[in-house]
């Protein structure tokens, strides 16, 4: 997923409580910085800042890094020159949506299936129900005119 120029995460969505590889191949992987760390913090006051030296390869700089349950990303780049890449001095924001627990299931907790049920009976009743459509529509008229004759096995002659 590409949020901004030369900024990648492994997923479409920054989502609370998970890990994120950030790729970044921005002002300082194309001046060829050798050493670059990520400076990042969460929330609004920068909360829990940390520095992180990111790994260089052929595709930028590589970094893993667990997001919070803050409602905001904010990072930025320096290298070992203190050279910053800061967005313009607006710092790289990006929002962490939080994560969807009505789907998970918990251990030992007992799960409903009631209406799993009922969905499944009323599937087969309506193939039951088409399939005698069906055969009236095909047989009835063949019974009605006299033109259905039973078929006999070879066996029978």
């Amino acid at each position: 997923m590409e949020l901004t120029k030369n900024i990648f995460f492994n997923t479409d969505k920054l989502i609370e409580n998970s890990k994120i590889k950030i790729s970044y191949t921005g002002k300082l992987f194309q001046d060829g910085s050798e050493d670059v760390s990520i400076h990042y913090g969460f929330g609004i006051n920068w909360d829990n800042i940390n520095d992180i030296k990111m790994e260089k390869t052929d595709l930028g700089f590589q970094a893993e890094i667990e997001l919070t349950g803050e409602d905001t990303f904010n990072f930025c780049f320096k290298d070992t020159n203190d050279i910053w890449d800061n967005n313009d001095e607006k710092n790289y924001i990006f929002p962490i949506e939080k994560a969807q627990t009505e789907l998970l299931v918990l251990k030992d907790e007992p799960v409903a299936l009631g209406p799993v049920r009922k969905l499944r009976k009323s599937y087969l009743w309506s193939k039951k129900v088409r399939l005698a459509v069906y055969k009236l529509i095909t047989y009835l008229p063949k019974i009605l005119s006299g033109n259905y004759k039973r078929k006999i096995n070879d066996s029978e002659q």
